[in-house]
C-alpha cells in the first residue's frame, strides 16, 4: 500500500512538473515571439532597402561579387563567423547562441537573370552583361533579390536576439541558383562540396521563393515532392544531306526529327505510370539546315525533362533513348541522345514538414496557409535535401486583385508587392526558434532520398 501511495504521489509529481515545464516553456517562446515582431517591423524599411539595391544592380551566376560584398560586411557587423568565397561568390555566416541547442540551416540565393527588365519601377534594372557570349540585359525576374534582402534582416534580428537563440544558426547565401555559366560549376551543389554544410552540419534547413501567382502574404507548401527534377536533352538527328528537289537521294533528318519529337510525347501518355506521378518532355529547340532548298545533313534539337520520382526518371531517360534511336533507324537515319542531370526533385521532409507547418500557419495566419500543387519548375535546394532533412515554403508576392494577370517568375514584368516580404522574415526567423525548441525532442526522417 505504501509503495502505491509513493507510486502516485511521484506521478502526481511528474505530471506537475511535466505541466509547469510546458507551461514555461509556452511563456517563453510567447516572449520570443513578440520579439522577433518587433524587430522586424523595426528592420522591415532597412530589408527594402537592401531589396531595392540588389534589384538596381543585379549579376548573373558566379559574378554576384557585389551583392556577396555587401552581404558579407553586413554579417561582419553582427559579429557573425564568416566565410567567403564559397563557390565562387557564396557567403556562409554562423550564429552561435546563447543557449545549447540544433543546428539550423537558412538558404538565400543571390543571383539574377539574362532578363531585360520592363518594369516602371524607381529602382528598375539598367544593367546589361554578357551571357553565352551574348549581350543581355539582367533583372532580378525571379525575386531573389528579395530572398537575400529577408535573409539579411533575419540574421540581424537573431543577432539582436541571441541570448535567446538555442543552438547554432547557419546563413548560407547561394549563387548560381539559376545555373552557372557555361563550362563552370555553381550553385548548391558547389556550396555542398565546398563545405556549405560542414563545420557544424545542420539537422534541419529551411528555404523560401516568392512566388508570383500566390497572393501577397500568403504561404504555400507541400509534404514530398515538391518542384520537379531538371534534366538537359540533347539530340542529334543524322541524316544524309541531298538536294530538297530529291528527297530520295538522302535521309532527311528534318522529318526524322519530326518523328521524333511526336514519338517522345508517347513516353508520358503511354510508356509510364501517369497515376503514379507526373512528368514533362518538352523539345525547345530544333536546328538544322542553312537553305530552303536543301535537305541537311543533320538536324540537332534541345529540350528539358521534369520528373518527381527518381525510378521513373530513370525509366524516362532510357525510353528517350530508345525511342529516338528506333524511329531515326526506321528511316535509315541515326540519332545521337545526349542527358545531363541538372537538379534533382525538391522534396520536402515528411516529418520535418508536419513539424513546421504550425509554424508557417501561425506566422501567417492559419487562413493564409494553404497546400501548393507541385510545380514543374526546379529549385537546387534540392541538392540540401540530400544531405539533411530540408523544408521549401513559397511566399505569395502578388495583390489579390492582380493574381489573374501577374507576370510569373522570369517574365520581364515579373514585380514583387514589397509588404509582403515581412512575412517572410517572420517566417524564417520563427522556424529557427521554434524548430530549436520542437526539434530536441521530435525526429525527423533523416534525410529526403
Amino acid at each position: 500500500m505504501n509503495i502505491r501511495r509513493k507510486n502516485l504521489v511521484f506521478t502526481v509529481f511528474a505530471v506537475l512538473y511535466m505541466m509547469c515545464t510546458l507551461s514555461l516553456l509556452a511563456q517563453s517562446l510567447a516572449i520570443v515571439r513578440t520579439k522577433i515582431d518587433e524587430r522586424a517591423k523595426a528592420i522591415e524599411q532597412k530589408m527594402l532597402t537592401w531589396r531595392r539595391d540588389f534589384h538596381q544592380n543585379p549579376e548573373l551566376g558566379n559574378r554576384e561579387t557585389r551583392t556577396a560584398k555587401i552581404v558579407a560586411e553586413h554579417l561582419k557587423k553582427l559579429g557573425l563567423e564568416v566565410r567567403t568565397g564559397v563557390a565562387y561568390t557564396g557567403v556562409v555566416a554562423v550564429l552561435k547562441g546563447g543557449k545549447p541547442g540544433p543546428v539550423v540551416a537558412l538558404r538565400a540565393d543571390m543571383d539574377a537573370l539574362p532578363v531585360t527588365e520592363q518594369v516602371d519601377v524607381p529602382f528598375a534594372s539598367k544593367v546589361r552583361s554578357t551571357y553565352n557570349g551574348q549581350e543581355v540585359g539582367v533583372m532580378h525576374a525571379c525575386g531573389h533579390d528579395a530572398h537575400t534582402a529577408i535573409l539579411m534582416a533575419v540574421a540581424e534580428i537573431l543577432s539582436d536576439m541571441k541570448s535567446d537563440v538555442r543552438g547554432t544558426v547557419k546563413f548560407i547565401f547561394q549563387p548560381a541558383e539559376e545555373g552557372a555559366p557555361e563550362g563552370e560549376e555553381g550553385g548548391a551543389e558547389l556550396m555542398i562540396k565546398q563545405g556549405a554544410l560542414e563545420n557544424p552540419t545542420p539537422e534541419a534547413i529551411f528555404g523560401m521563393h516568392v512566388f508570383s501567382s500566390v497572393e501577397s502574404g500568403k504561404i504555400t507548401f507541400r509534404p514530398g515532392p515538391t518542384m520537379a527534377a531538371v534534366d538537359f536533352l540533347r539530340i542529334i538527328v543524322k541524316g544524309r544531306q541531298t538536294h530538297g528537289a530529291k528527297p530520295w537521294g538522302g535521309i532527311d533528318p528534318i522529318v526524322v526529327s519530326s518523328q521524333v519529337v511526336m514519338g517522345l510525347q508517347t513516353i508520358e501518355s503511354r510508356q509510364v505510370d501517369v497515376t503514379k506521378e507526373p512528368s514533362i518532355i518538352t523539345v525547345g529547340t530544333m536546328h538544322g539546315g542553312v537553305r530552303n532548298n536543301i535537305i541537311p545533313d543533320s538536324v540537332e534539337m534541345t529540350g528539358t525533362i521534369r520528373t518527381y520520382d527518381e525510378g521513373m526518371q530513370e525509366q524516362i531517360h532510357s525510353r528517350i533513348k530508345q525511342t529516338s534511336e528506333f524511329i531515326a533507324k526506321a528511316s535509315g537515319a541515326n540519332a545521337d541522345v545526349r542527358i545531363r542531370r541538372q537538379y534533382p526533385a525538391t522534396v520536402n521532409d515528411d516529418k520535418l514538414t508536419a513539424l513546421m507547418s504550425p509554424t508557417l500557419q501561425r506566422v501567417a495566419g492559419a487562413s493564409n496557409v494553404a497546400t501548393s500543387p507541385k510545380q514543374t519548375g526546379s529549385e537546387d535546394f534540392s541538392f540540401y535535401q540530400k544531405k539533411v532533412p530540408g523544408m521549401f515554403f513559397f511566399l505569395g508576392i502578388t495583390p489579390k486583385e492582380q493574381l489573374a494577370t501577374a507576370a510569373a517568375n522570369h517574365s520581364p514584368q515579373f514585380y514583387i508587392d514589397e509588404p509582403a516580404l515581412i512575412v517572410g522574415v517572420r517566417a524564417l526567423a520563427n522556424l529557427v526558434f521554434d524548430y530549436s525548441e520542437l526539434g530536441k525532442t521530435a525526429q525527423t526522417s533523416g534525410g529526403t532520398k
